[in-house]
C-alpha cells in the first residue's frame, strides 16, 4: 500500500513486481523436459527478492559505504528501498548525516521511491545538523506522498526539536498526539520528551510526565523514564528528591541498573556525601549490578575535585584489578586531579602513560595540563605543549587557545597573548565571549586600558555579545586607573543592556568608590542592593568596611561592622588586621572599644 503510493512521488520505473513474477515463472518453467507443476508463487517471490536485494553487507568506514553505495546504483535491477535505508542507517550510526543527506539527493535523482523509513532517516540526519526547516521540509514530504507519520517519526521529529531548543514545538507534537490527532504516543515519546525537558532544568515538568504516564493503559515509566529524572536531579544537587523516587522506582518492582546507581553516586559525590557513596557502591554490588567505566570515573572525578588524587589513583588501581580498563576521560579525571593540587609531575606521569596507551590523548587532555602549568605560571611547559599538538596531528580549539592566552596574561606576557589571539584566528579558531574576558582582563591588570577599550568595541564588530564577566572586568579595569565616573555610567546602564549587576559587579563599583574616596557613594550602592533583588555577600561588608576605616570613619565602619555579623558574615584576614591594628593603636576609638567589649 505504502509502496505503491509511493511510487506517484517520482512516477514509475521499469518492470512491475507482477510482471517480473510472470517473467520469472516462465522462464524457470522452460528448464523442464516434462510439463511443470504450478510454480509456488510466495517461492519465486523470494528467488525474485533473492536476485534483487542481496543481503547487504556490513560497513566499517564511510569510504567503503560510498563504494557499495555506487555499486548498488549499478545494479539492475536496482536494489530494493529496504537495502538502501539499511545502508543509510549504517551511515547515521558512524555520525556521516551529511553524506546520507548527499545519498538521499542521488537516490531522489534516480528515481529510487523512498519510504517511511527512509524519510525518517533523512528527518533524523537534519535533526542532528540542527536544521529543523530542511526536517520539517521533509516532513512535509510525507503528506504529500501519501504517507501517515508513524510514531518512529514523530519521535524523531520531537527529538530534533528538543535538540534545538524548541521545547513548545517538541511539546505541541506530543499534544497532538496524545489528542489523536498523530498516532499515540508509545514510551519513547514519553522518554525523549521527558529527558528534554530535563535538560532544560525543568525538572518538575518531567515528574509531571512521569506521572501521566502511570496513568496511561499502554506507556507505563520504564527504567529509563526514572533514570532520566534521577540523573537530572542528582545533577542540580536536588538528592533527597532523587532518592525518594529511587524509593518508590524500587516499590514500584522496576529493576535499577548500573545507570541508575552511577547517577546517585555522582549526586551524593558532588556534595561530598562519601558514606552515602560507598553505601550505594555496596548496595549496587550486592545486586550483581556491577560498576562500570563510567561509575568509577565519576568517583575518581570527584574525589580529585576533593583534593583526593591520591585516593583517586586507588580506584583506578582497583579498576584496572577487576579488569575494566580505564578511559580517556578516567585519566583526564585523574590528570586534573594532580593539577589542581599543584602536583604537575604526577599529572604529567599521568598524560605519559595515556600517550604510551596509544589513541587516548586528544585535545581534551592537552587542554588540562596546558591549564595546569598554566594556573602554577610554568608558561614555558605549557607552551611546550602546546607546539608538541601539531606535531601529533592534533589542532588546538578555541578553549585551548584561551587556557594559554590567559596563561601568559597571568605573568604579564600581554604581547605574546596578543599575538597568540591574532594566530587563532588567522588558524580559523574564532575567539568567543571567554577569550575576549581573559584578553580583557589581562590588559585592564597590566595598565593597559586603552588596548582594553579597543579590544570591547571589536567585539562588537565581531558580533560577540559580552556578559557580565565582560562588564565586570572593564568596570574594575576603569576604577584602578581612576577613571571613575566612566566605570559608574558603565555600571548604571547594564540593567537598560539586559544585564542587571551581580553582587560581584555592585563589590567591584563599591570597592572603586571607596578606594576614590566617595565612601558616601559606596555606602547609598550598598543600601540599595537588597532593593535590586541582589543580596551583599561577606566581601561587599568587608570592602566598604576597609574603606570606611581607611577614611578615618571609624563610627560608619562600626556600624556595618555590626550590620554584617547580624546578617550571619564574617569580617576577612584583610579587615581584621585593619581592626587589629586600630586595636593596638595609643588613642583607641572608644566606640570601637565599647563595641568589642559588647561582642565579647
Amino acid at each position: 500500500m505504502i509502496r505503491s503510493t509511493a511510487s506517484s512521488c517520482y512516477g514509475n520505473r521499469g518492470l512491475h513486481s507482477s510482471t517480473l513474477v510472470f517473467f520469472f515463472t516462465n522462464n524457470l518453467a522452460s528448464f523442464h523436459s516434462r510439463p511443470s507443476k504450478p510454480i509456488n508463487l510466495r517461492i519465486t517471490t523470494q528467488l525474485e527478492q533473492h536476485f534483487r536485494d542481496p543481503p547487504m553487507l556490513k560497513v566499517s568506514n564511510v569510504k567503503d559505504a560510498l563504494k557499495l553505495f555506487d555499486e548498488m546504483l549499478q545494479r539492475h535491477p536496482l536494489p530494493s528501498i529496504v537495502r538502501f535505508n539499511q545502508m543509510l542507517g549504517q551511515l547515521v550510526k558512524m555520525k556521516h548525516c551529511l553524506e546520507v543527506i548527499g545519498l538521499y539527493k542521488q537516490m531522489g535523482l534516480r528515481r529510487i521511491h523512498p519510504d517511511i523509513y527512509t524519510l525518517t532517516i533523512i528527518i533524523n540526519c537534519y535533526c542532528h545538523l540542527n536544521q529543523m526547516g530542511f526536517g520539517l521540509s521533509v516532513f512535509g514530504h510525507f503528506f504529500k506522498c501519501g504517507f501517515e507519520p508513524n510514531v518512529t517519526t514523530l519521535n524523531t521529529l520531537i527529538k530534533g526539536f528538543l535538540l534545538a531548543g524548541r521545547v513548545a514545538e517538541a511539546t505541541a507534537i506530543f499534544r497532538r498526539m496524545v489528542e489523536g490527532e498523530y498516532c499515540k504516543p508509545d514510551v519513547v515519546t514519553f522518554n525523549t520528551l521527558t529527558k528534554g525537558l530535563c535538560l532544560k532544568g525543568n525538572n518538575n515538568g518531567a515528574l509531571q510526565l512521569l506521572r501521566k504516564m502511570e496513568l496511561s493503559p499502554d506507556c507505563k515509566p520504564d527504567v529509563v523514564s526514572y533514570n532520566t529524572i534521577i540523573d537530572s536531579l542528582c545533577k542540580d544537587a536536588q538528592i533527597v528528591d532523587a532518592m525518594n523516587l529511587f524509593s518508590e522506582m524500587l516499590g514500584k518492582g522496576i529493576t535499577t541498573d548500573v545507570f541508575t546507581y552511577t547517577s546517585l553516586i555522582h549526586g551524593v559525590c558532588r556534595l561530598g556525601q562519601w558514606k552515602q557513596a560507598m553505601r550505594l557502591l555496596n548496595e549496587m554490588v550486592s545486586k550483581k549490578i556491577f560498576p562500570n567505566v563510567h561509575t568509577y570515573t565519576v568517583l575518581v572525578d570527584a574525589l580529585c575535585k576533593e583534593g583526593m588524587a591520591v585516593e583517586a589513583k586507588g580506584v583506578i588501581e582497583m579498576m584496572v584489578e577487576r579488569d575494566l580498563e580505564p578511559n580517556a576521560v578516567t585519566y583526564s579525571a585523574l590528570m586534573d586531579g594532580y593539577c589542581l593540587r599543584g602536583d604537575m609531575g604526577e599529572a604529567r606521569e599521568v598524560f605519559n602513560l595515556m600517550v604510551r596507551k596509544g589513541s587516548m590523548v586528544n585535545a581534551y587532555s592537552y587542554n588540562i595540563l596546558i591549564n595546569g602549568y598554566c594556573r602554577h605560571k610554568k608558561i614555558e611547559n605549557a607552551v611546550t605543549l602546546f607546539q608538541e599538538m601539531s606535531c601529533k596531528g592534533l589542532v588546538p580549539d578555541t578553549i585551548i587557545y584561551t587556557t594559554l592566552i590567559d596563561g601568559f596574561c597571568k605573568v604579564g606576557r600581554i604581547q605574546d597573548a596578543r599575538k597568540l589571539f591574532s594566530r587563532m584566528q588567522g588558524c580559523g579558531q574564532l575567539p568567543d565571549v571567554q577569550t575576549y574576558a581573559v584578553l580583557l582582563d589581562g590588559l585592564c591588570k597590566n595598565q593597559q586600558l586603552d588596548m582594553a577599550i579597543e579590544l570591547f568595541r571589536e567585539m562588537g564588530d565581531k558580533k560577540v555579545e559580552p556578559n557580565i564577566v565582560v562588564y565586570n572586568i572593564l568596570i574594575e579595569g576603569l576604577c584602578i586607573a581612576g577613571k571613575l565616573e566612566s566605570a559608574r555610567d558603565l555600571f548604571f546602564s547594564l540593567s537598560s543592556k539586559g544585564l542587571p549587576p551581580q553582587v560581584r559587579t555592585y563589590n567591584i563599583m563599591i570597592g572603586g568608590l571607596s578606594d576614590g574616596g566617595l565612601i558616601g557613594e559606596a555606602e547609598t550602592l550598598l543600601g540599595g542592593m537588597e532593593e535590586k533583588g541582589c543580596s551583599p555577600n561577606d566581601c561587599t561588608y568587608n570592602t566598604i568596611i576597609r574603606g570606611f576605616i581607611n577614611n578615618n570613619e571609624i563610627p560608619r565602619a562600626i556600624r556595618l561592622i555590626q550590620e554584617m555579623v547580624e546578617s550571619g558574615l564574617s569580617a576577612d584576614a584583610s579587615t581584621m588586621e585593619l581592626i587589629v591594628d586600630l586595636l593596638s593603636r595609643d588613642n583607641v576609638d572608644t566606640a570601637l572599644l565599647a563595641f568589642f567589649k559588647k561582642s565579647l
